[in-house]
C-alpha cells in the first residue's frame, strides 16, 4: 500500500505540473469562487473568524488573490508552516503586507515575528482525494499529525484538482477525514466511510 501512495502520488503531482499556465490558472479562478461561495453558504459573514490558506507550490491551485480578497472583507488570514521536523505544524498570521521569509523546504512563510494563532478553518492542499472525503498529501503526514493535536478541530476543506480523485485512497488509521472538498467543479459529495463500503486494495 505504501508503494501505491508512493506512486499516485507521483503520478498526480506529474500531472498536475504538466498543466499549461492558461489551464492552470482557469482552474484556480475557478476554485477560488467555489471556495468562495462555499465559505459563504456554510458560515455566513465571517468576519474576524480565521482561515488557514496555504502558499502555491508544485502546480497547487493559486489561491492569493482569494486570501487578499477574503482578507479585505474581515477574514483572519494564516498560513501553515514546519517549525519543528515531524511535529505538527503551526500557524502565523499573514495579511498582504507579510514580509515572506522563506521556511521549511523553501516554501514562502510568514516570519517569526507574525502572531501565532489556531484555524477555526483551514485549508488542505490535496495531491489526491476519494469521494469519502479522504486526502492523499506529500507523504510527510504534517497536517494529519495537525489535525490530530487540534482541539477544538477546526473545520478542513480539502482544495485541489477535480482529475485528482480517486476510487479510494485506501485510508489508514492516522488519515483524517475532510469536512468537505471543493474543485474546480465545486463542492464535491462525500459519503461517510462507515456505510460505504470501499473498493478493494489494488493488487
Amino acid at each position: 500500500m505504501a508503494r501505491w501512495r508512493r506512486a499516485e502520488r507521483m503520478r498526480l503531482r506529474a500531472e498536475r505540473q504538466a498543466l499549461n499556465t492558461a489551464t492552470r490558472k482557469k482552474a484556480g479562478a475557478a476554485l477560488a469562487g467555489h471556495l468562495r461561495g462555499f465559505l459563504a453558504a456554510r458560515f455566513g459573514d465571517m468576519r474576524g473568524r480565521l482561515l488557514s490558506a496555504f502558499w502555491p507550490i508544485k502546480g497547487e491551485p493559486d489561491l492569493r488573490l482569494l486570501m487578499a480578497d477574503l482578507h479585505q472583507e474581515g477574514l483572519r488570514i494564516a498560513l501553515p508552516l514546519v517549525d519543528v521536523t515531524h511535529a505538527p505544524l503551526i500557524f502565523r498570521r499573514w495579511t498582504p503586507e507579510t514580509r515572506m521569509v522563506r521556511g521549511h523546504w523553501n516554501i514562502p512563510v510568514p516570519p517569526p515575528e507574525a502572531e501565532l494563532v489556531t484555524p477555526d478553518v483551514t485549508l488542505a492542499p490535496l495531491v489526491g482525494w476519494d469521494r469519502f472525503g479522504f486526502r492523499l498529501g506529500y507523504g510527510g503526514g504534517y497536517f494529519d499529525r495537525t489535525l490530530a493535536q487540534l482541539s477544538p478541530r477546526p473545520f478542513v476543506i480539502g482544495v485541489g484538482l477535480q482529475t485528482a480523485a480517486l476510487a479510494t485512497i485506501h485510508p489508514q488509521p492516522h488519515d483524517i477525514r475532510m469536512d468537505a472538498i471543493v474543485t474546480e467543479e465545486g463542492l464535491q459529495a462525500t459519503h461517510d466511510p462507515e456505510q460505504a463500503e470501499q473498493p478493494p486494495p489494488r493488487g
